[in-house]
């Protein structure tokens, strides 16, 4: 999907226009969001999330090392990212741009201060053995809003993940294959989902789930990363116009609805794929 890095000042000034009359060039209101198509890989933790013509994977992995000195009794959640020129034309090949940081660091920062995942429960000897638990998002195509994608991808990949059953007695560890113990899914405390906000006009006009020319003429964004629970897990505004403080609480009333539609569309998903896979 080949896009020029900017836009033209024609398609700039016809889509301040459209905004003006509350429509986007590609058909949707205001507050819509694209649609959301889950596909989950034939083993537990692969998932290929698309949101509009934006494309991401995510594969889990677990693996058992030694847990940090300060946090003998955690876990680790470690997230890797990569996007490649296929995806844009924007992007360099080996190196990490600033939007691929910045998603990283979003994502991280939202799973792990607001304790999505129960870390303490990867533990599997105190100071000797703990899970990691690798969260890899491969970006396939960008069509604007790689951050809610991202979002999706990772934490739908965790609640569909499954890792290895361990027995342990006394110093004796044995981690059971798949093939002869059922796997045992992550303890997940809640579903953090991330609403992304573009603001036009010095702030008067605001799009949900930008798209990637809207992305190209905003004055602003906010991404806010809540629960059902109305929990806010993270707020990140990148520079941009300032926001005034009504903005914000309606973003927040925005993101509160999109989190809870999106959050029941992961649960039917993984309960589809969970009864398919039990009529294999």
């Amino acid at each position: 999907m080949v896009k020029n890095s900017d836009p033209s000042v024609n398609e700039n000034d016809f889509l301040l226009a459209a905004l003006k009359a509350n429509q986007r060039v590609d058909g949707r209101g205001i507050y819509d969001v694209r649609s959301i198509e889950l596909k989950f890989g034939s083993d537990y933790g692969q998932v290929e999330v698309q949101l509009g013509r934006t494309r991401i994977s995510a594969t889990v992995s677990a693996q058992v090392i030694r847990p940090r000195q300060d946090k003998p009794t955690e876990g680790q959640l470690v997230f890797n990212t990569e996007i490649s020129p296929m995806a844009s034309p924007s992007f360099e090949a080996g190196s990490r741009s600033e939007q691929e940081v910045m998603i990283s660091r979003l994502i991280e920062k939202s799973m792990r201060r607001s304790r999505a995942i129960d870390t303490e429960g990867l533990c599997i000897v105190a100071g000797e053995k703990v899970w990691q638990i690798r969260i890899d998002l491969h970006f396939l195509d960008h069509d604007g809003n790689l951050v809610d994608c991202a979002s999706i991808a990772a934490i739908t990949a965790l609640l569909h993940f499954r890792r290895p059953d361990v027995t342990v007695v006394g110093e004796e560890v044995t981690i059971h294959p798949v093939d002869q113990r059922n796997p045992v899914p992550l303890s997940v405390h809640h579903i953090p989902i991330s609403i992304t906000f573009n603001f036009f006009d010095k702030g008067n006009l605001l799009v949900v789930d930008p798209s990637y020319l809207e992305e190209q003429v905003k004055e602003g964004d906010m991404t806010m990363t809540m629960n059902i629970h109305k929990e806010i897990c993270s707020l990140t505004k990148a520079g941009g116009i300032p926001l005034e403080m009504d903005q914000i609480l309606r973003c927040s009333q925005i993101t509160l609805v999109k989190v809870n539609d999106i959050s029941e569309m992961i649960q039917k998903a993984l309960a589809d794929d969970k009864v398919s896979r039990q009529k294999k």
